[in-house]
C-alpha cells in the first residue's frame, strides 16, 4: 500500500485503501498497525489535522479494530 508521509511526532506515513475500508499507519517508531473498517471521512480528516497524533487517539486508537504487521 503506497503510503504518504505526514509531519507529525508520532505517526510517519498513512495509507488508505478505500475499497477495504483499510488504514494503514507508519509510525516514526517504525512499526506499522492496519485499522479495519475506517470510513474515508476519518482518514481524510487524519491526512488534514492539525496535531495528527492528537486526531489519532482520539478518532482511531481503541476505536477501530487493529493488527500490527511489523
Amino acid at each position: 500500500m503506497k503510503r504518504q508521509r505526514l509531519e507529525s511526532t508520532v505517526i510517519a506515513s498513512a495509507g488508505y485503501d478505500p475499497a477495504t475500508a483499510l488504514l494503514e499507519l507508519e509510525f516514526t517508531s517504525g512499526d506499522v498497525y492496519q485499522y479495519f473498517a475506517v470510513p474515508p471521512s476519518v482518514h481524510r480528516a487524519l491526512v488534514h489535522a492539525d496535531s495528527v497524533g492528537r486526531f489519532f487517539a482520539t478518532h482511531i486508537r481503541n476505536v477501530y479494530p487493529a493488527r500490527q504487521v511489523r
